[in-house]
């Protein structure tokens, strides 16, 4: 979740700080209090948004107009410690177009500095941390890279006005705004009309948000909604409308690909196969897949076609289980899901999600009215705590938390996921119940334990490499776990740890020793420690000449801000050391699971980080396919190729043991046995190409 932050990204999540209106930008050594410090303030009668979702409130936006006739806005948001404080200034012409923008301020992806102004030729400017250029504003608008989570008025009236021609977009892009239907909320002042919209264009599917009576920005629903104040408790009604809106829409689509045409035999022949049991690549074979499962496989020539079958060349290909990615945070998008059959993910262990989206998600892929991966789903309990996770079912008690997994188990969930704020003394007793009711215990590990100690409590799991770190954390972060400190504490010392040490042996020896699972997660951490801004992270480099605009602009980041000191260099040599450890937890024989806590497309970087890290291409692949099968008790129907096995299986352009890139090349998916044709699962899924 900790990349899926709200991308209701649009136009506008920008505040501009028109640059005569603002002092000099503080420089880039300016502590976090002083850029905060010198950020405007919301005057008493500024319009108050709260930054929320079921579990606690995370933090507020204001917007007011001037004394001069700008729109101004302010943000602040502590997401679990994660913190963003922005602010915003517009000032529009008299078309209703911004004219210019300045934003300041700072992201837990480091500097949210931004200007854009437009020059008496009418050609427009822009500089960010990430990038900076210019071209003639001829009728476009400008899409902030950045800013706080608001789109302006203006902007969204020049959408609706443009109807479905939509608006061309600067630095690039197209963008419009579809109208739904209306309905009506309860607010402080009784009951409130809203309209449910969709943006276009601005990412790989259509994107809600909500507007008034007069379409003026309302606000945005989600697991973290945006909402105006006093209408927080609306939030999870209005996302079950824009749910079920999207459901209509990827409905028709699943349709499609599940037609009966794609359903008939298909014989894969000549073609060099993954053996992820074996941990081998075997050349020249041959795999029939017929009735959803793997009805054949053996040399190649020596597999009849059955009637009907269609028959593929697999020389030049690879033929592969179905990827895992065992840190995928499904619910709320269902293109994303589309998009990740697309990248060969055949299956997914969701590490928190929510009860009722899951089991939404579980019906309509059983009924074909859903296009997704096939896997397991765990539920976060966390302590009721301004640091309580998103999305969570929070407790305030040990009896609280006992009711809780029994809410799980009940559900029909796959494991519970204790989270950082939850307390130490609460995690024994309650991984024991947990456990005697069937359930996979897994999570962050809660401030004041170190992962060790979590294990003895009763996990089968840990997720994120940060957590892993904190074995050799000093105790000051170890006890501010459910704050920044997680990322931070890791980022400062973690350069300085002996990986090799008797005390780190010894814990990866107990690890392995107990079956541990790790989950790592090195995907989320890179970027936000290595990064400058100047380049997109290698996750998403492959994708950047097949995405939209807006996206790939956005997949730029100048990481995490420095602090105490510390330089972008000091912070790479942390990163490294986190990825020594995966290569040392790998060594001593602690079960690796591949996830990337984000969309799914990072997986591939993912496995390329295991490889640096000392594994071979074969261990690493393995990590995706049968390693997380067995973790989730799927090993004896999926997660290899074998005769019997459901055929959730992926067939890419390249040879794989020479280069996991060729994992990106999707040629053919099949889920459950349906034959889905990798070029239509990209075109469905927003891709214009083949990454690579």
């Amino acid at each position: 979740m900790m990349r899926k932050v709200l991308i209701a990204a649009l136009l506008a999540a920008t505040a501009p700080v028109a640059v005569q209106a603002h002092d000099a930008p503080p420089a880039a050594t300016a502590s976090a209090a002083e850029v905060q410090s010198s950020l405007m303030k919301p005057p008493a009668d500024a319009r108050h948004f709260t930054i929320s979702s079921t579990s606690a409130k995370s933090g507020d936006i204001w917007t007011w107009q001037t004394a001069d006739g700008k729109t101004a806005y302010r943000m602040s948001l502590n997401l679990r410690g994660w913190r963003t404080e922005t602010d915003a200034l517009y000032a529009f012409g008299a078309d209703g177009s911004a004219q210019r923008i300045a934003v300041r301020g700072f992201t837990d992806v480091g500097d949210a500095t931004e200007d854009y102004w437009v020059d008496e030729q009418g050609v427009a400017h822009w500089k960010t941390s990430i990038d900076q250029g210019s071209a003639p504003i001829a009728g476009k608008r400008y899409s902030p890279y950045g800013g706080p989570w608001m789109t302006p008025d203006a902007d969204i009236a020049a959408l609706v006005a443009a109807g479905d021609k939509g608006i061309d977009l600067l630095p690039g892009g197209h963008g419009s705004l579809s109208l739904a239907g209306t309905h009506q909320i309860q607010g402080p002042g009784g009951p409130k009309t809203v309209r449910l919209a969709f943006f276009k264009g601005f990412g790989f599917a259509p994107n809600p948000v909500w507007l008034d009576e007069n379409n003026r920005y309302f606000g945005s629903a989600g697991v973290i909604s945006v909402l105006p104040a006093g209408f927080e408790a609306a939030g999870p009604k209005l996302k079950e409308i824009q749910d079920a809106a999207a459901a209509e829409m990827v409905k028709g689509i699943a349709q499609g690909f599940l037609a009966a045409a794609n359903r008939t035999p298909t014989l894969v022949d000549n073609v060099l196969l993954f053996d992820s049991v074996a941990g081998k690549y075997v050349p020249n074979q041959a795999v029939l897949i017929a009735n959803g499962k793997v009805a054949q496989v053996g040399p190649a020539g020596s597999i009849a076609a059955p009637a009907g079958a269609t028959t593929i060349d697999g020389r030049g290909k690879t033929i592969l289980p179905g990827l895992w990615d065992a840190h995928r945070h499904t619910g709320g998008d269902d293109f994303n899901l589309i998009q990740n059959l697309a990248t060969g993910m055949t299956n997914y262990r969701s590490p928190g999600s929510m009860i009722d989206e899951t089991q939404s998600l579980v019906r309509r892929r059983a009924a074909g009215d859903l296009l997704a991966p096939d896997g397991k789903t765990s539920i976060i309990i966390d302590r009721k705590n301004p640091l309580a996770a998103q999305g969570s079912l929070t407790v305030s008690s040990l009896e609280e938390t006992l009711a809780a997994v029994h809410k799980v188990k009940d559900a029909g969930m796959w494991g519970v996921k204790f989270y950082t704020s939850m307390k130490p003394e609460w995690i024994a007793p309650a991984a024991a119940e947990a456990h005697k009711l069937g359930l996979h215990v897994h999570g962050h590990i809660p401030a004041g334990m170190r992962p060790i100690e979590a294990v003895r409590a009763g996990y089968d799991e840990i997720t994120h490499i940060n957590f892993i770190m904190m074995q050799a954390m000093p105790q000051d972060v170890v006890d501010k776990a459910n704050t920044a400190a997680r990322l931070e504490g890791p980022a400062k010392y973690g350069k300085d740890v002996d990986l090799d040490s008797p005390e780190m042996k010894a814990f990866y020896a107990e690890l392995a020793k107990r079956g541990t699972y790790i989950d790592p997660t090195l995907s989320v951490w890179e970027p936000m420690m290595t990064s400058d801004g100047s380049a997109i992270p290698p996750e998403y480099a492959p994708f950047a000449k097949v995405s939209p605009p807006g996206t790939v602009r956005g997949w730029h980041v100048s990481g995490y801000k420095l602090f105490d000191g510390l330089t972008r260099d000091d912070f790479r040599k942390s990163f490294r050391k986190m990825v020594g450890v995966v290569g040392r937890l790998h060594k001593a024989g602690v079960p690796i699971v591949a996830g990337t806590d984000g969309w799914g497309l990072e997986l591939v970087r993912e496995l390329e980080l295991y490889q640096e890290a000392g594994m071979t291409n074969a261990e690493a692949l393995q990590t995706a396919t049968i390693v997380p099968a067995r973790l989730v008790g799927m090993d004896k129907t999926v997660g290899s190729i074998a005769a019997g096995k459901t055929a959730d299986i992926i067939l890419v352009d390249g040879d794989v043991s020479q280069d996991l890139k060729a994992l990106h090349k999707v040629d053919t998916v099949f889920a459950n046995g349906v034959r889905l044709d990798g070029d239509d699962l990209r075109k469905a899924a927003g891709f214009t190409g083949v990454p690579g």
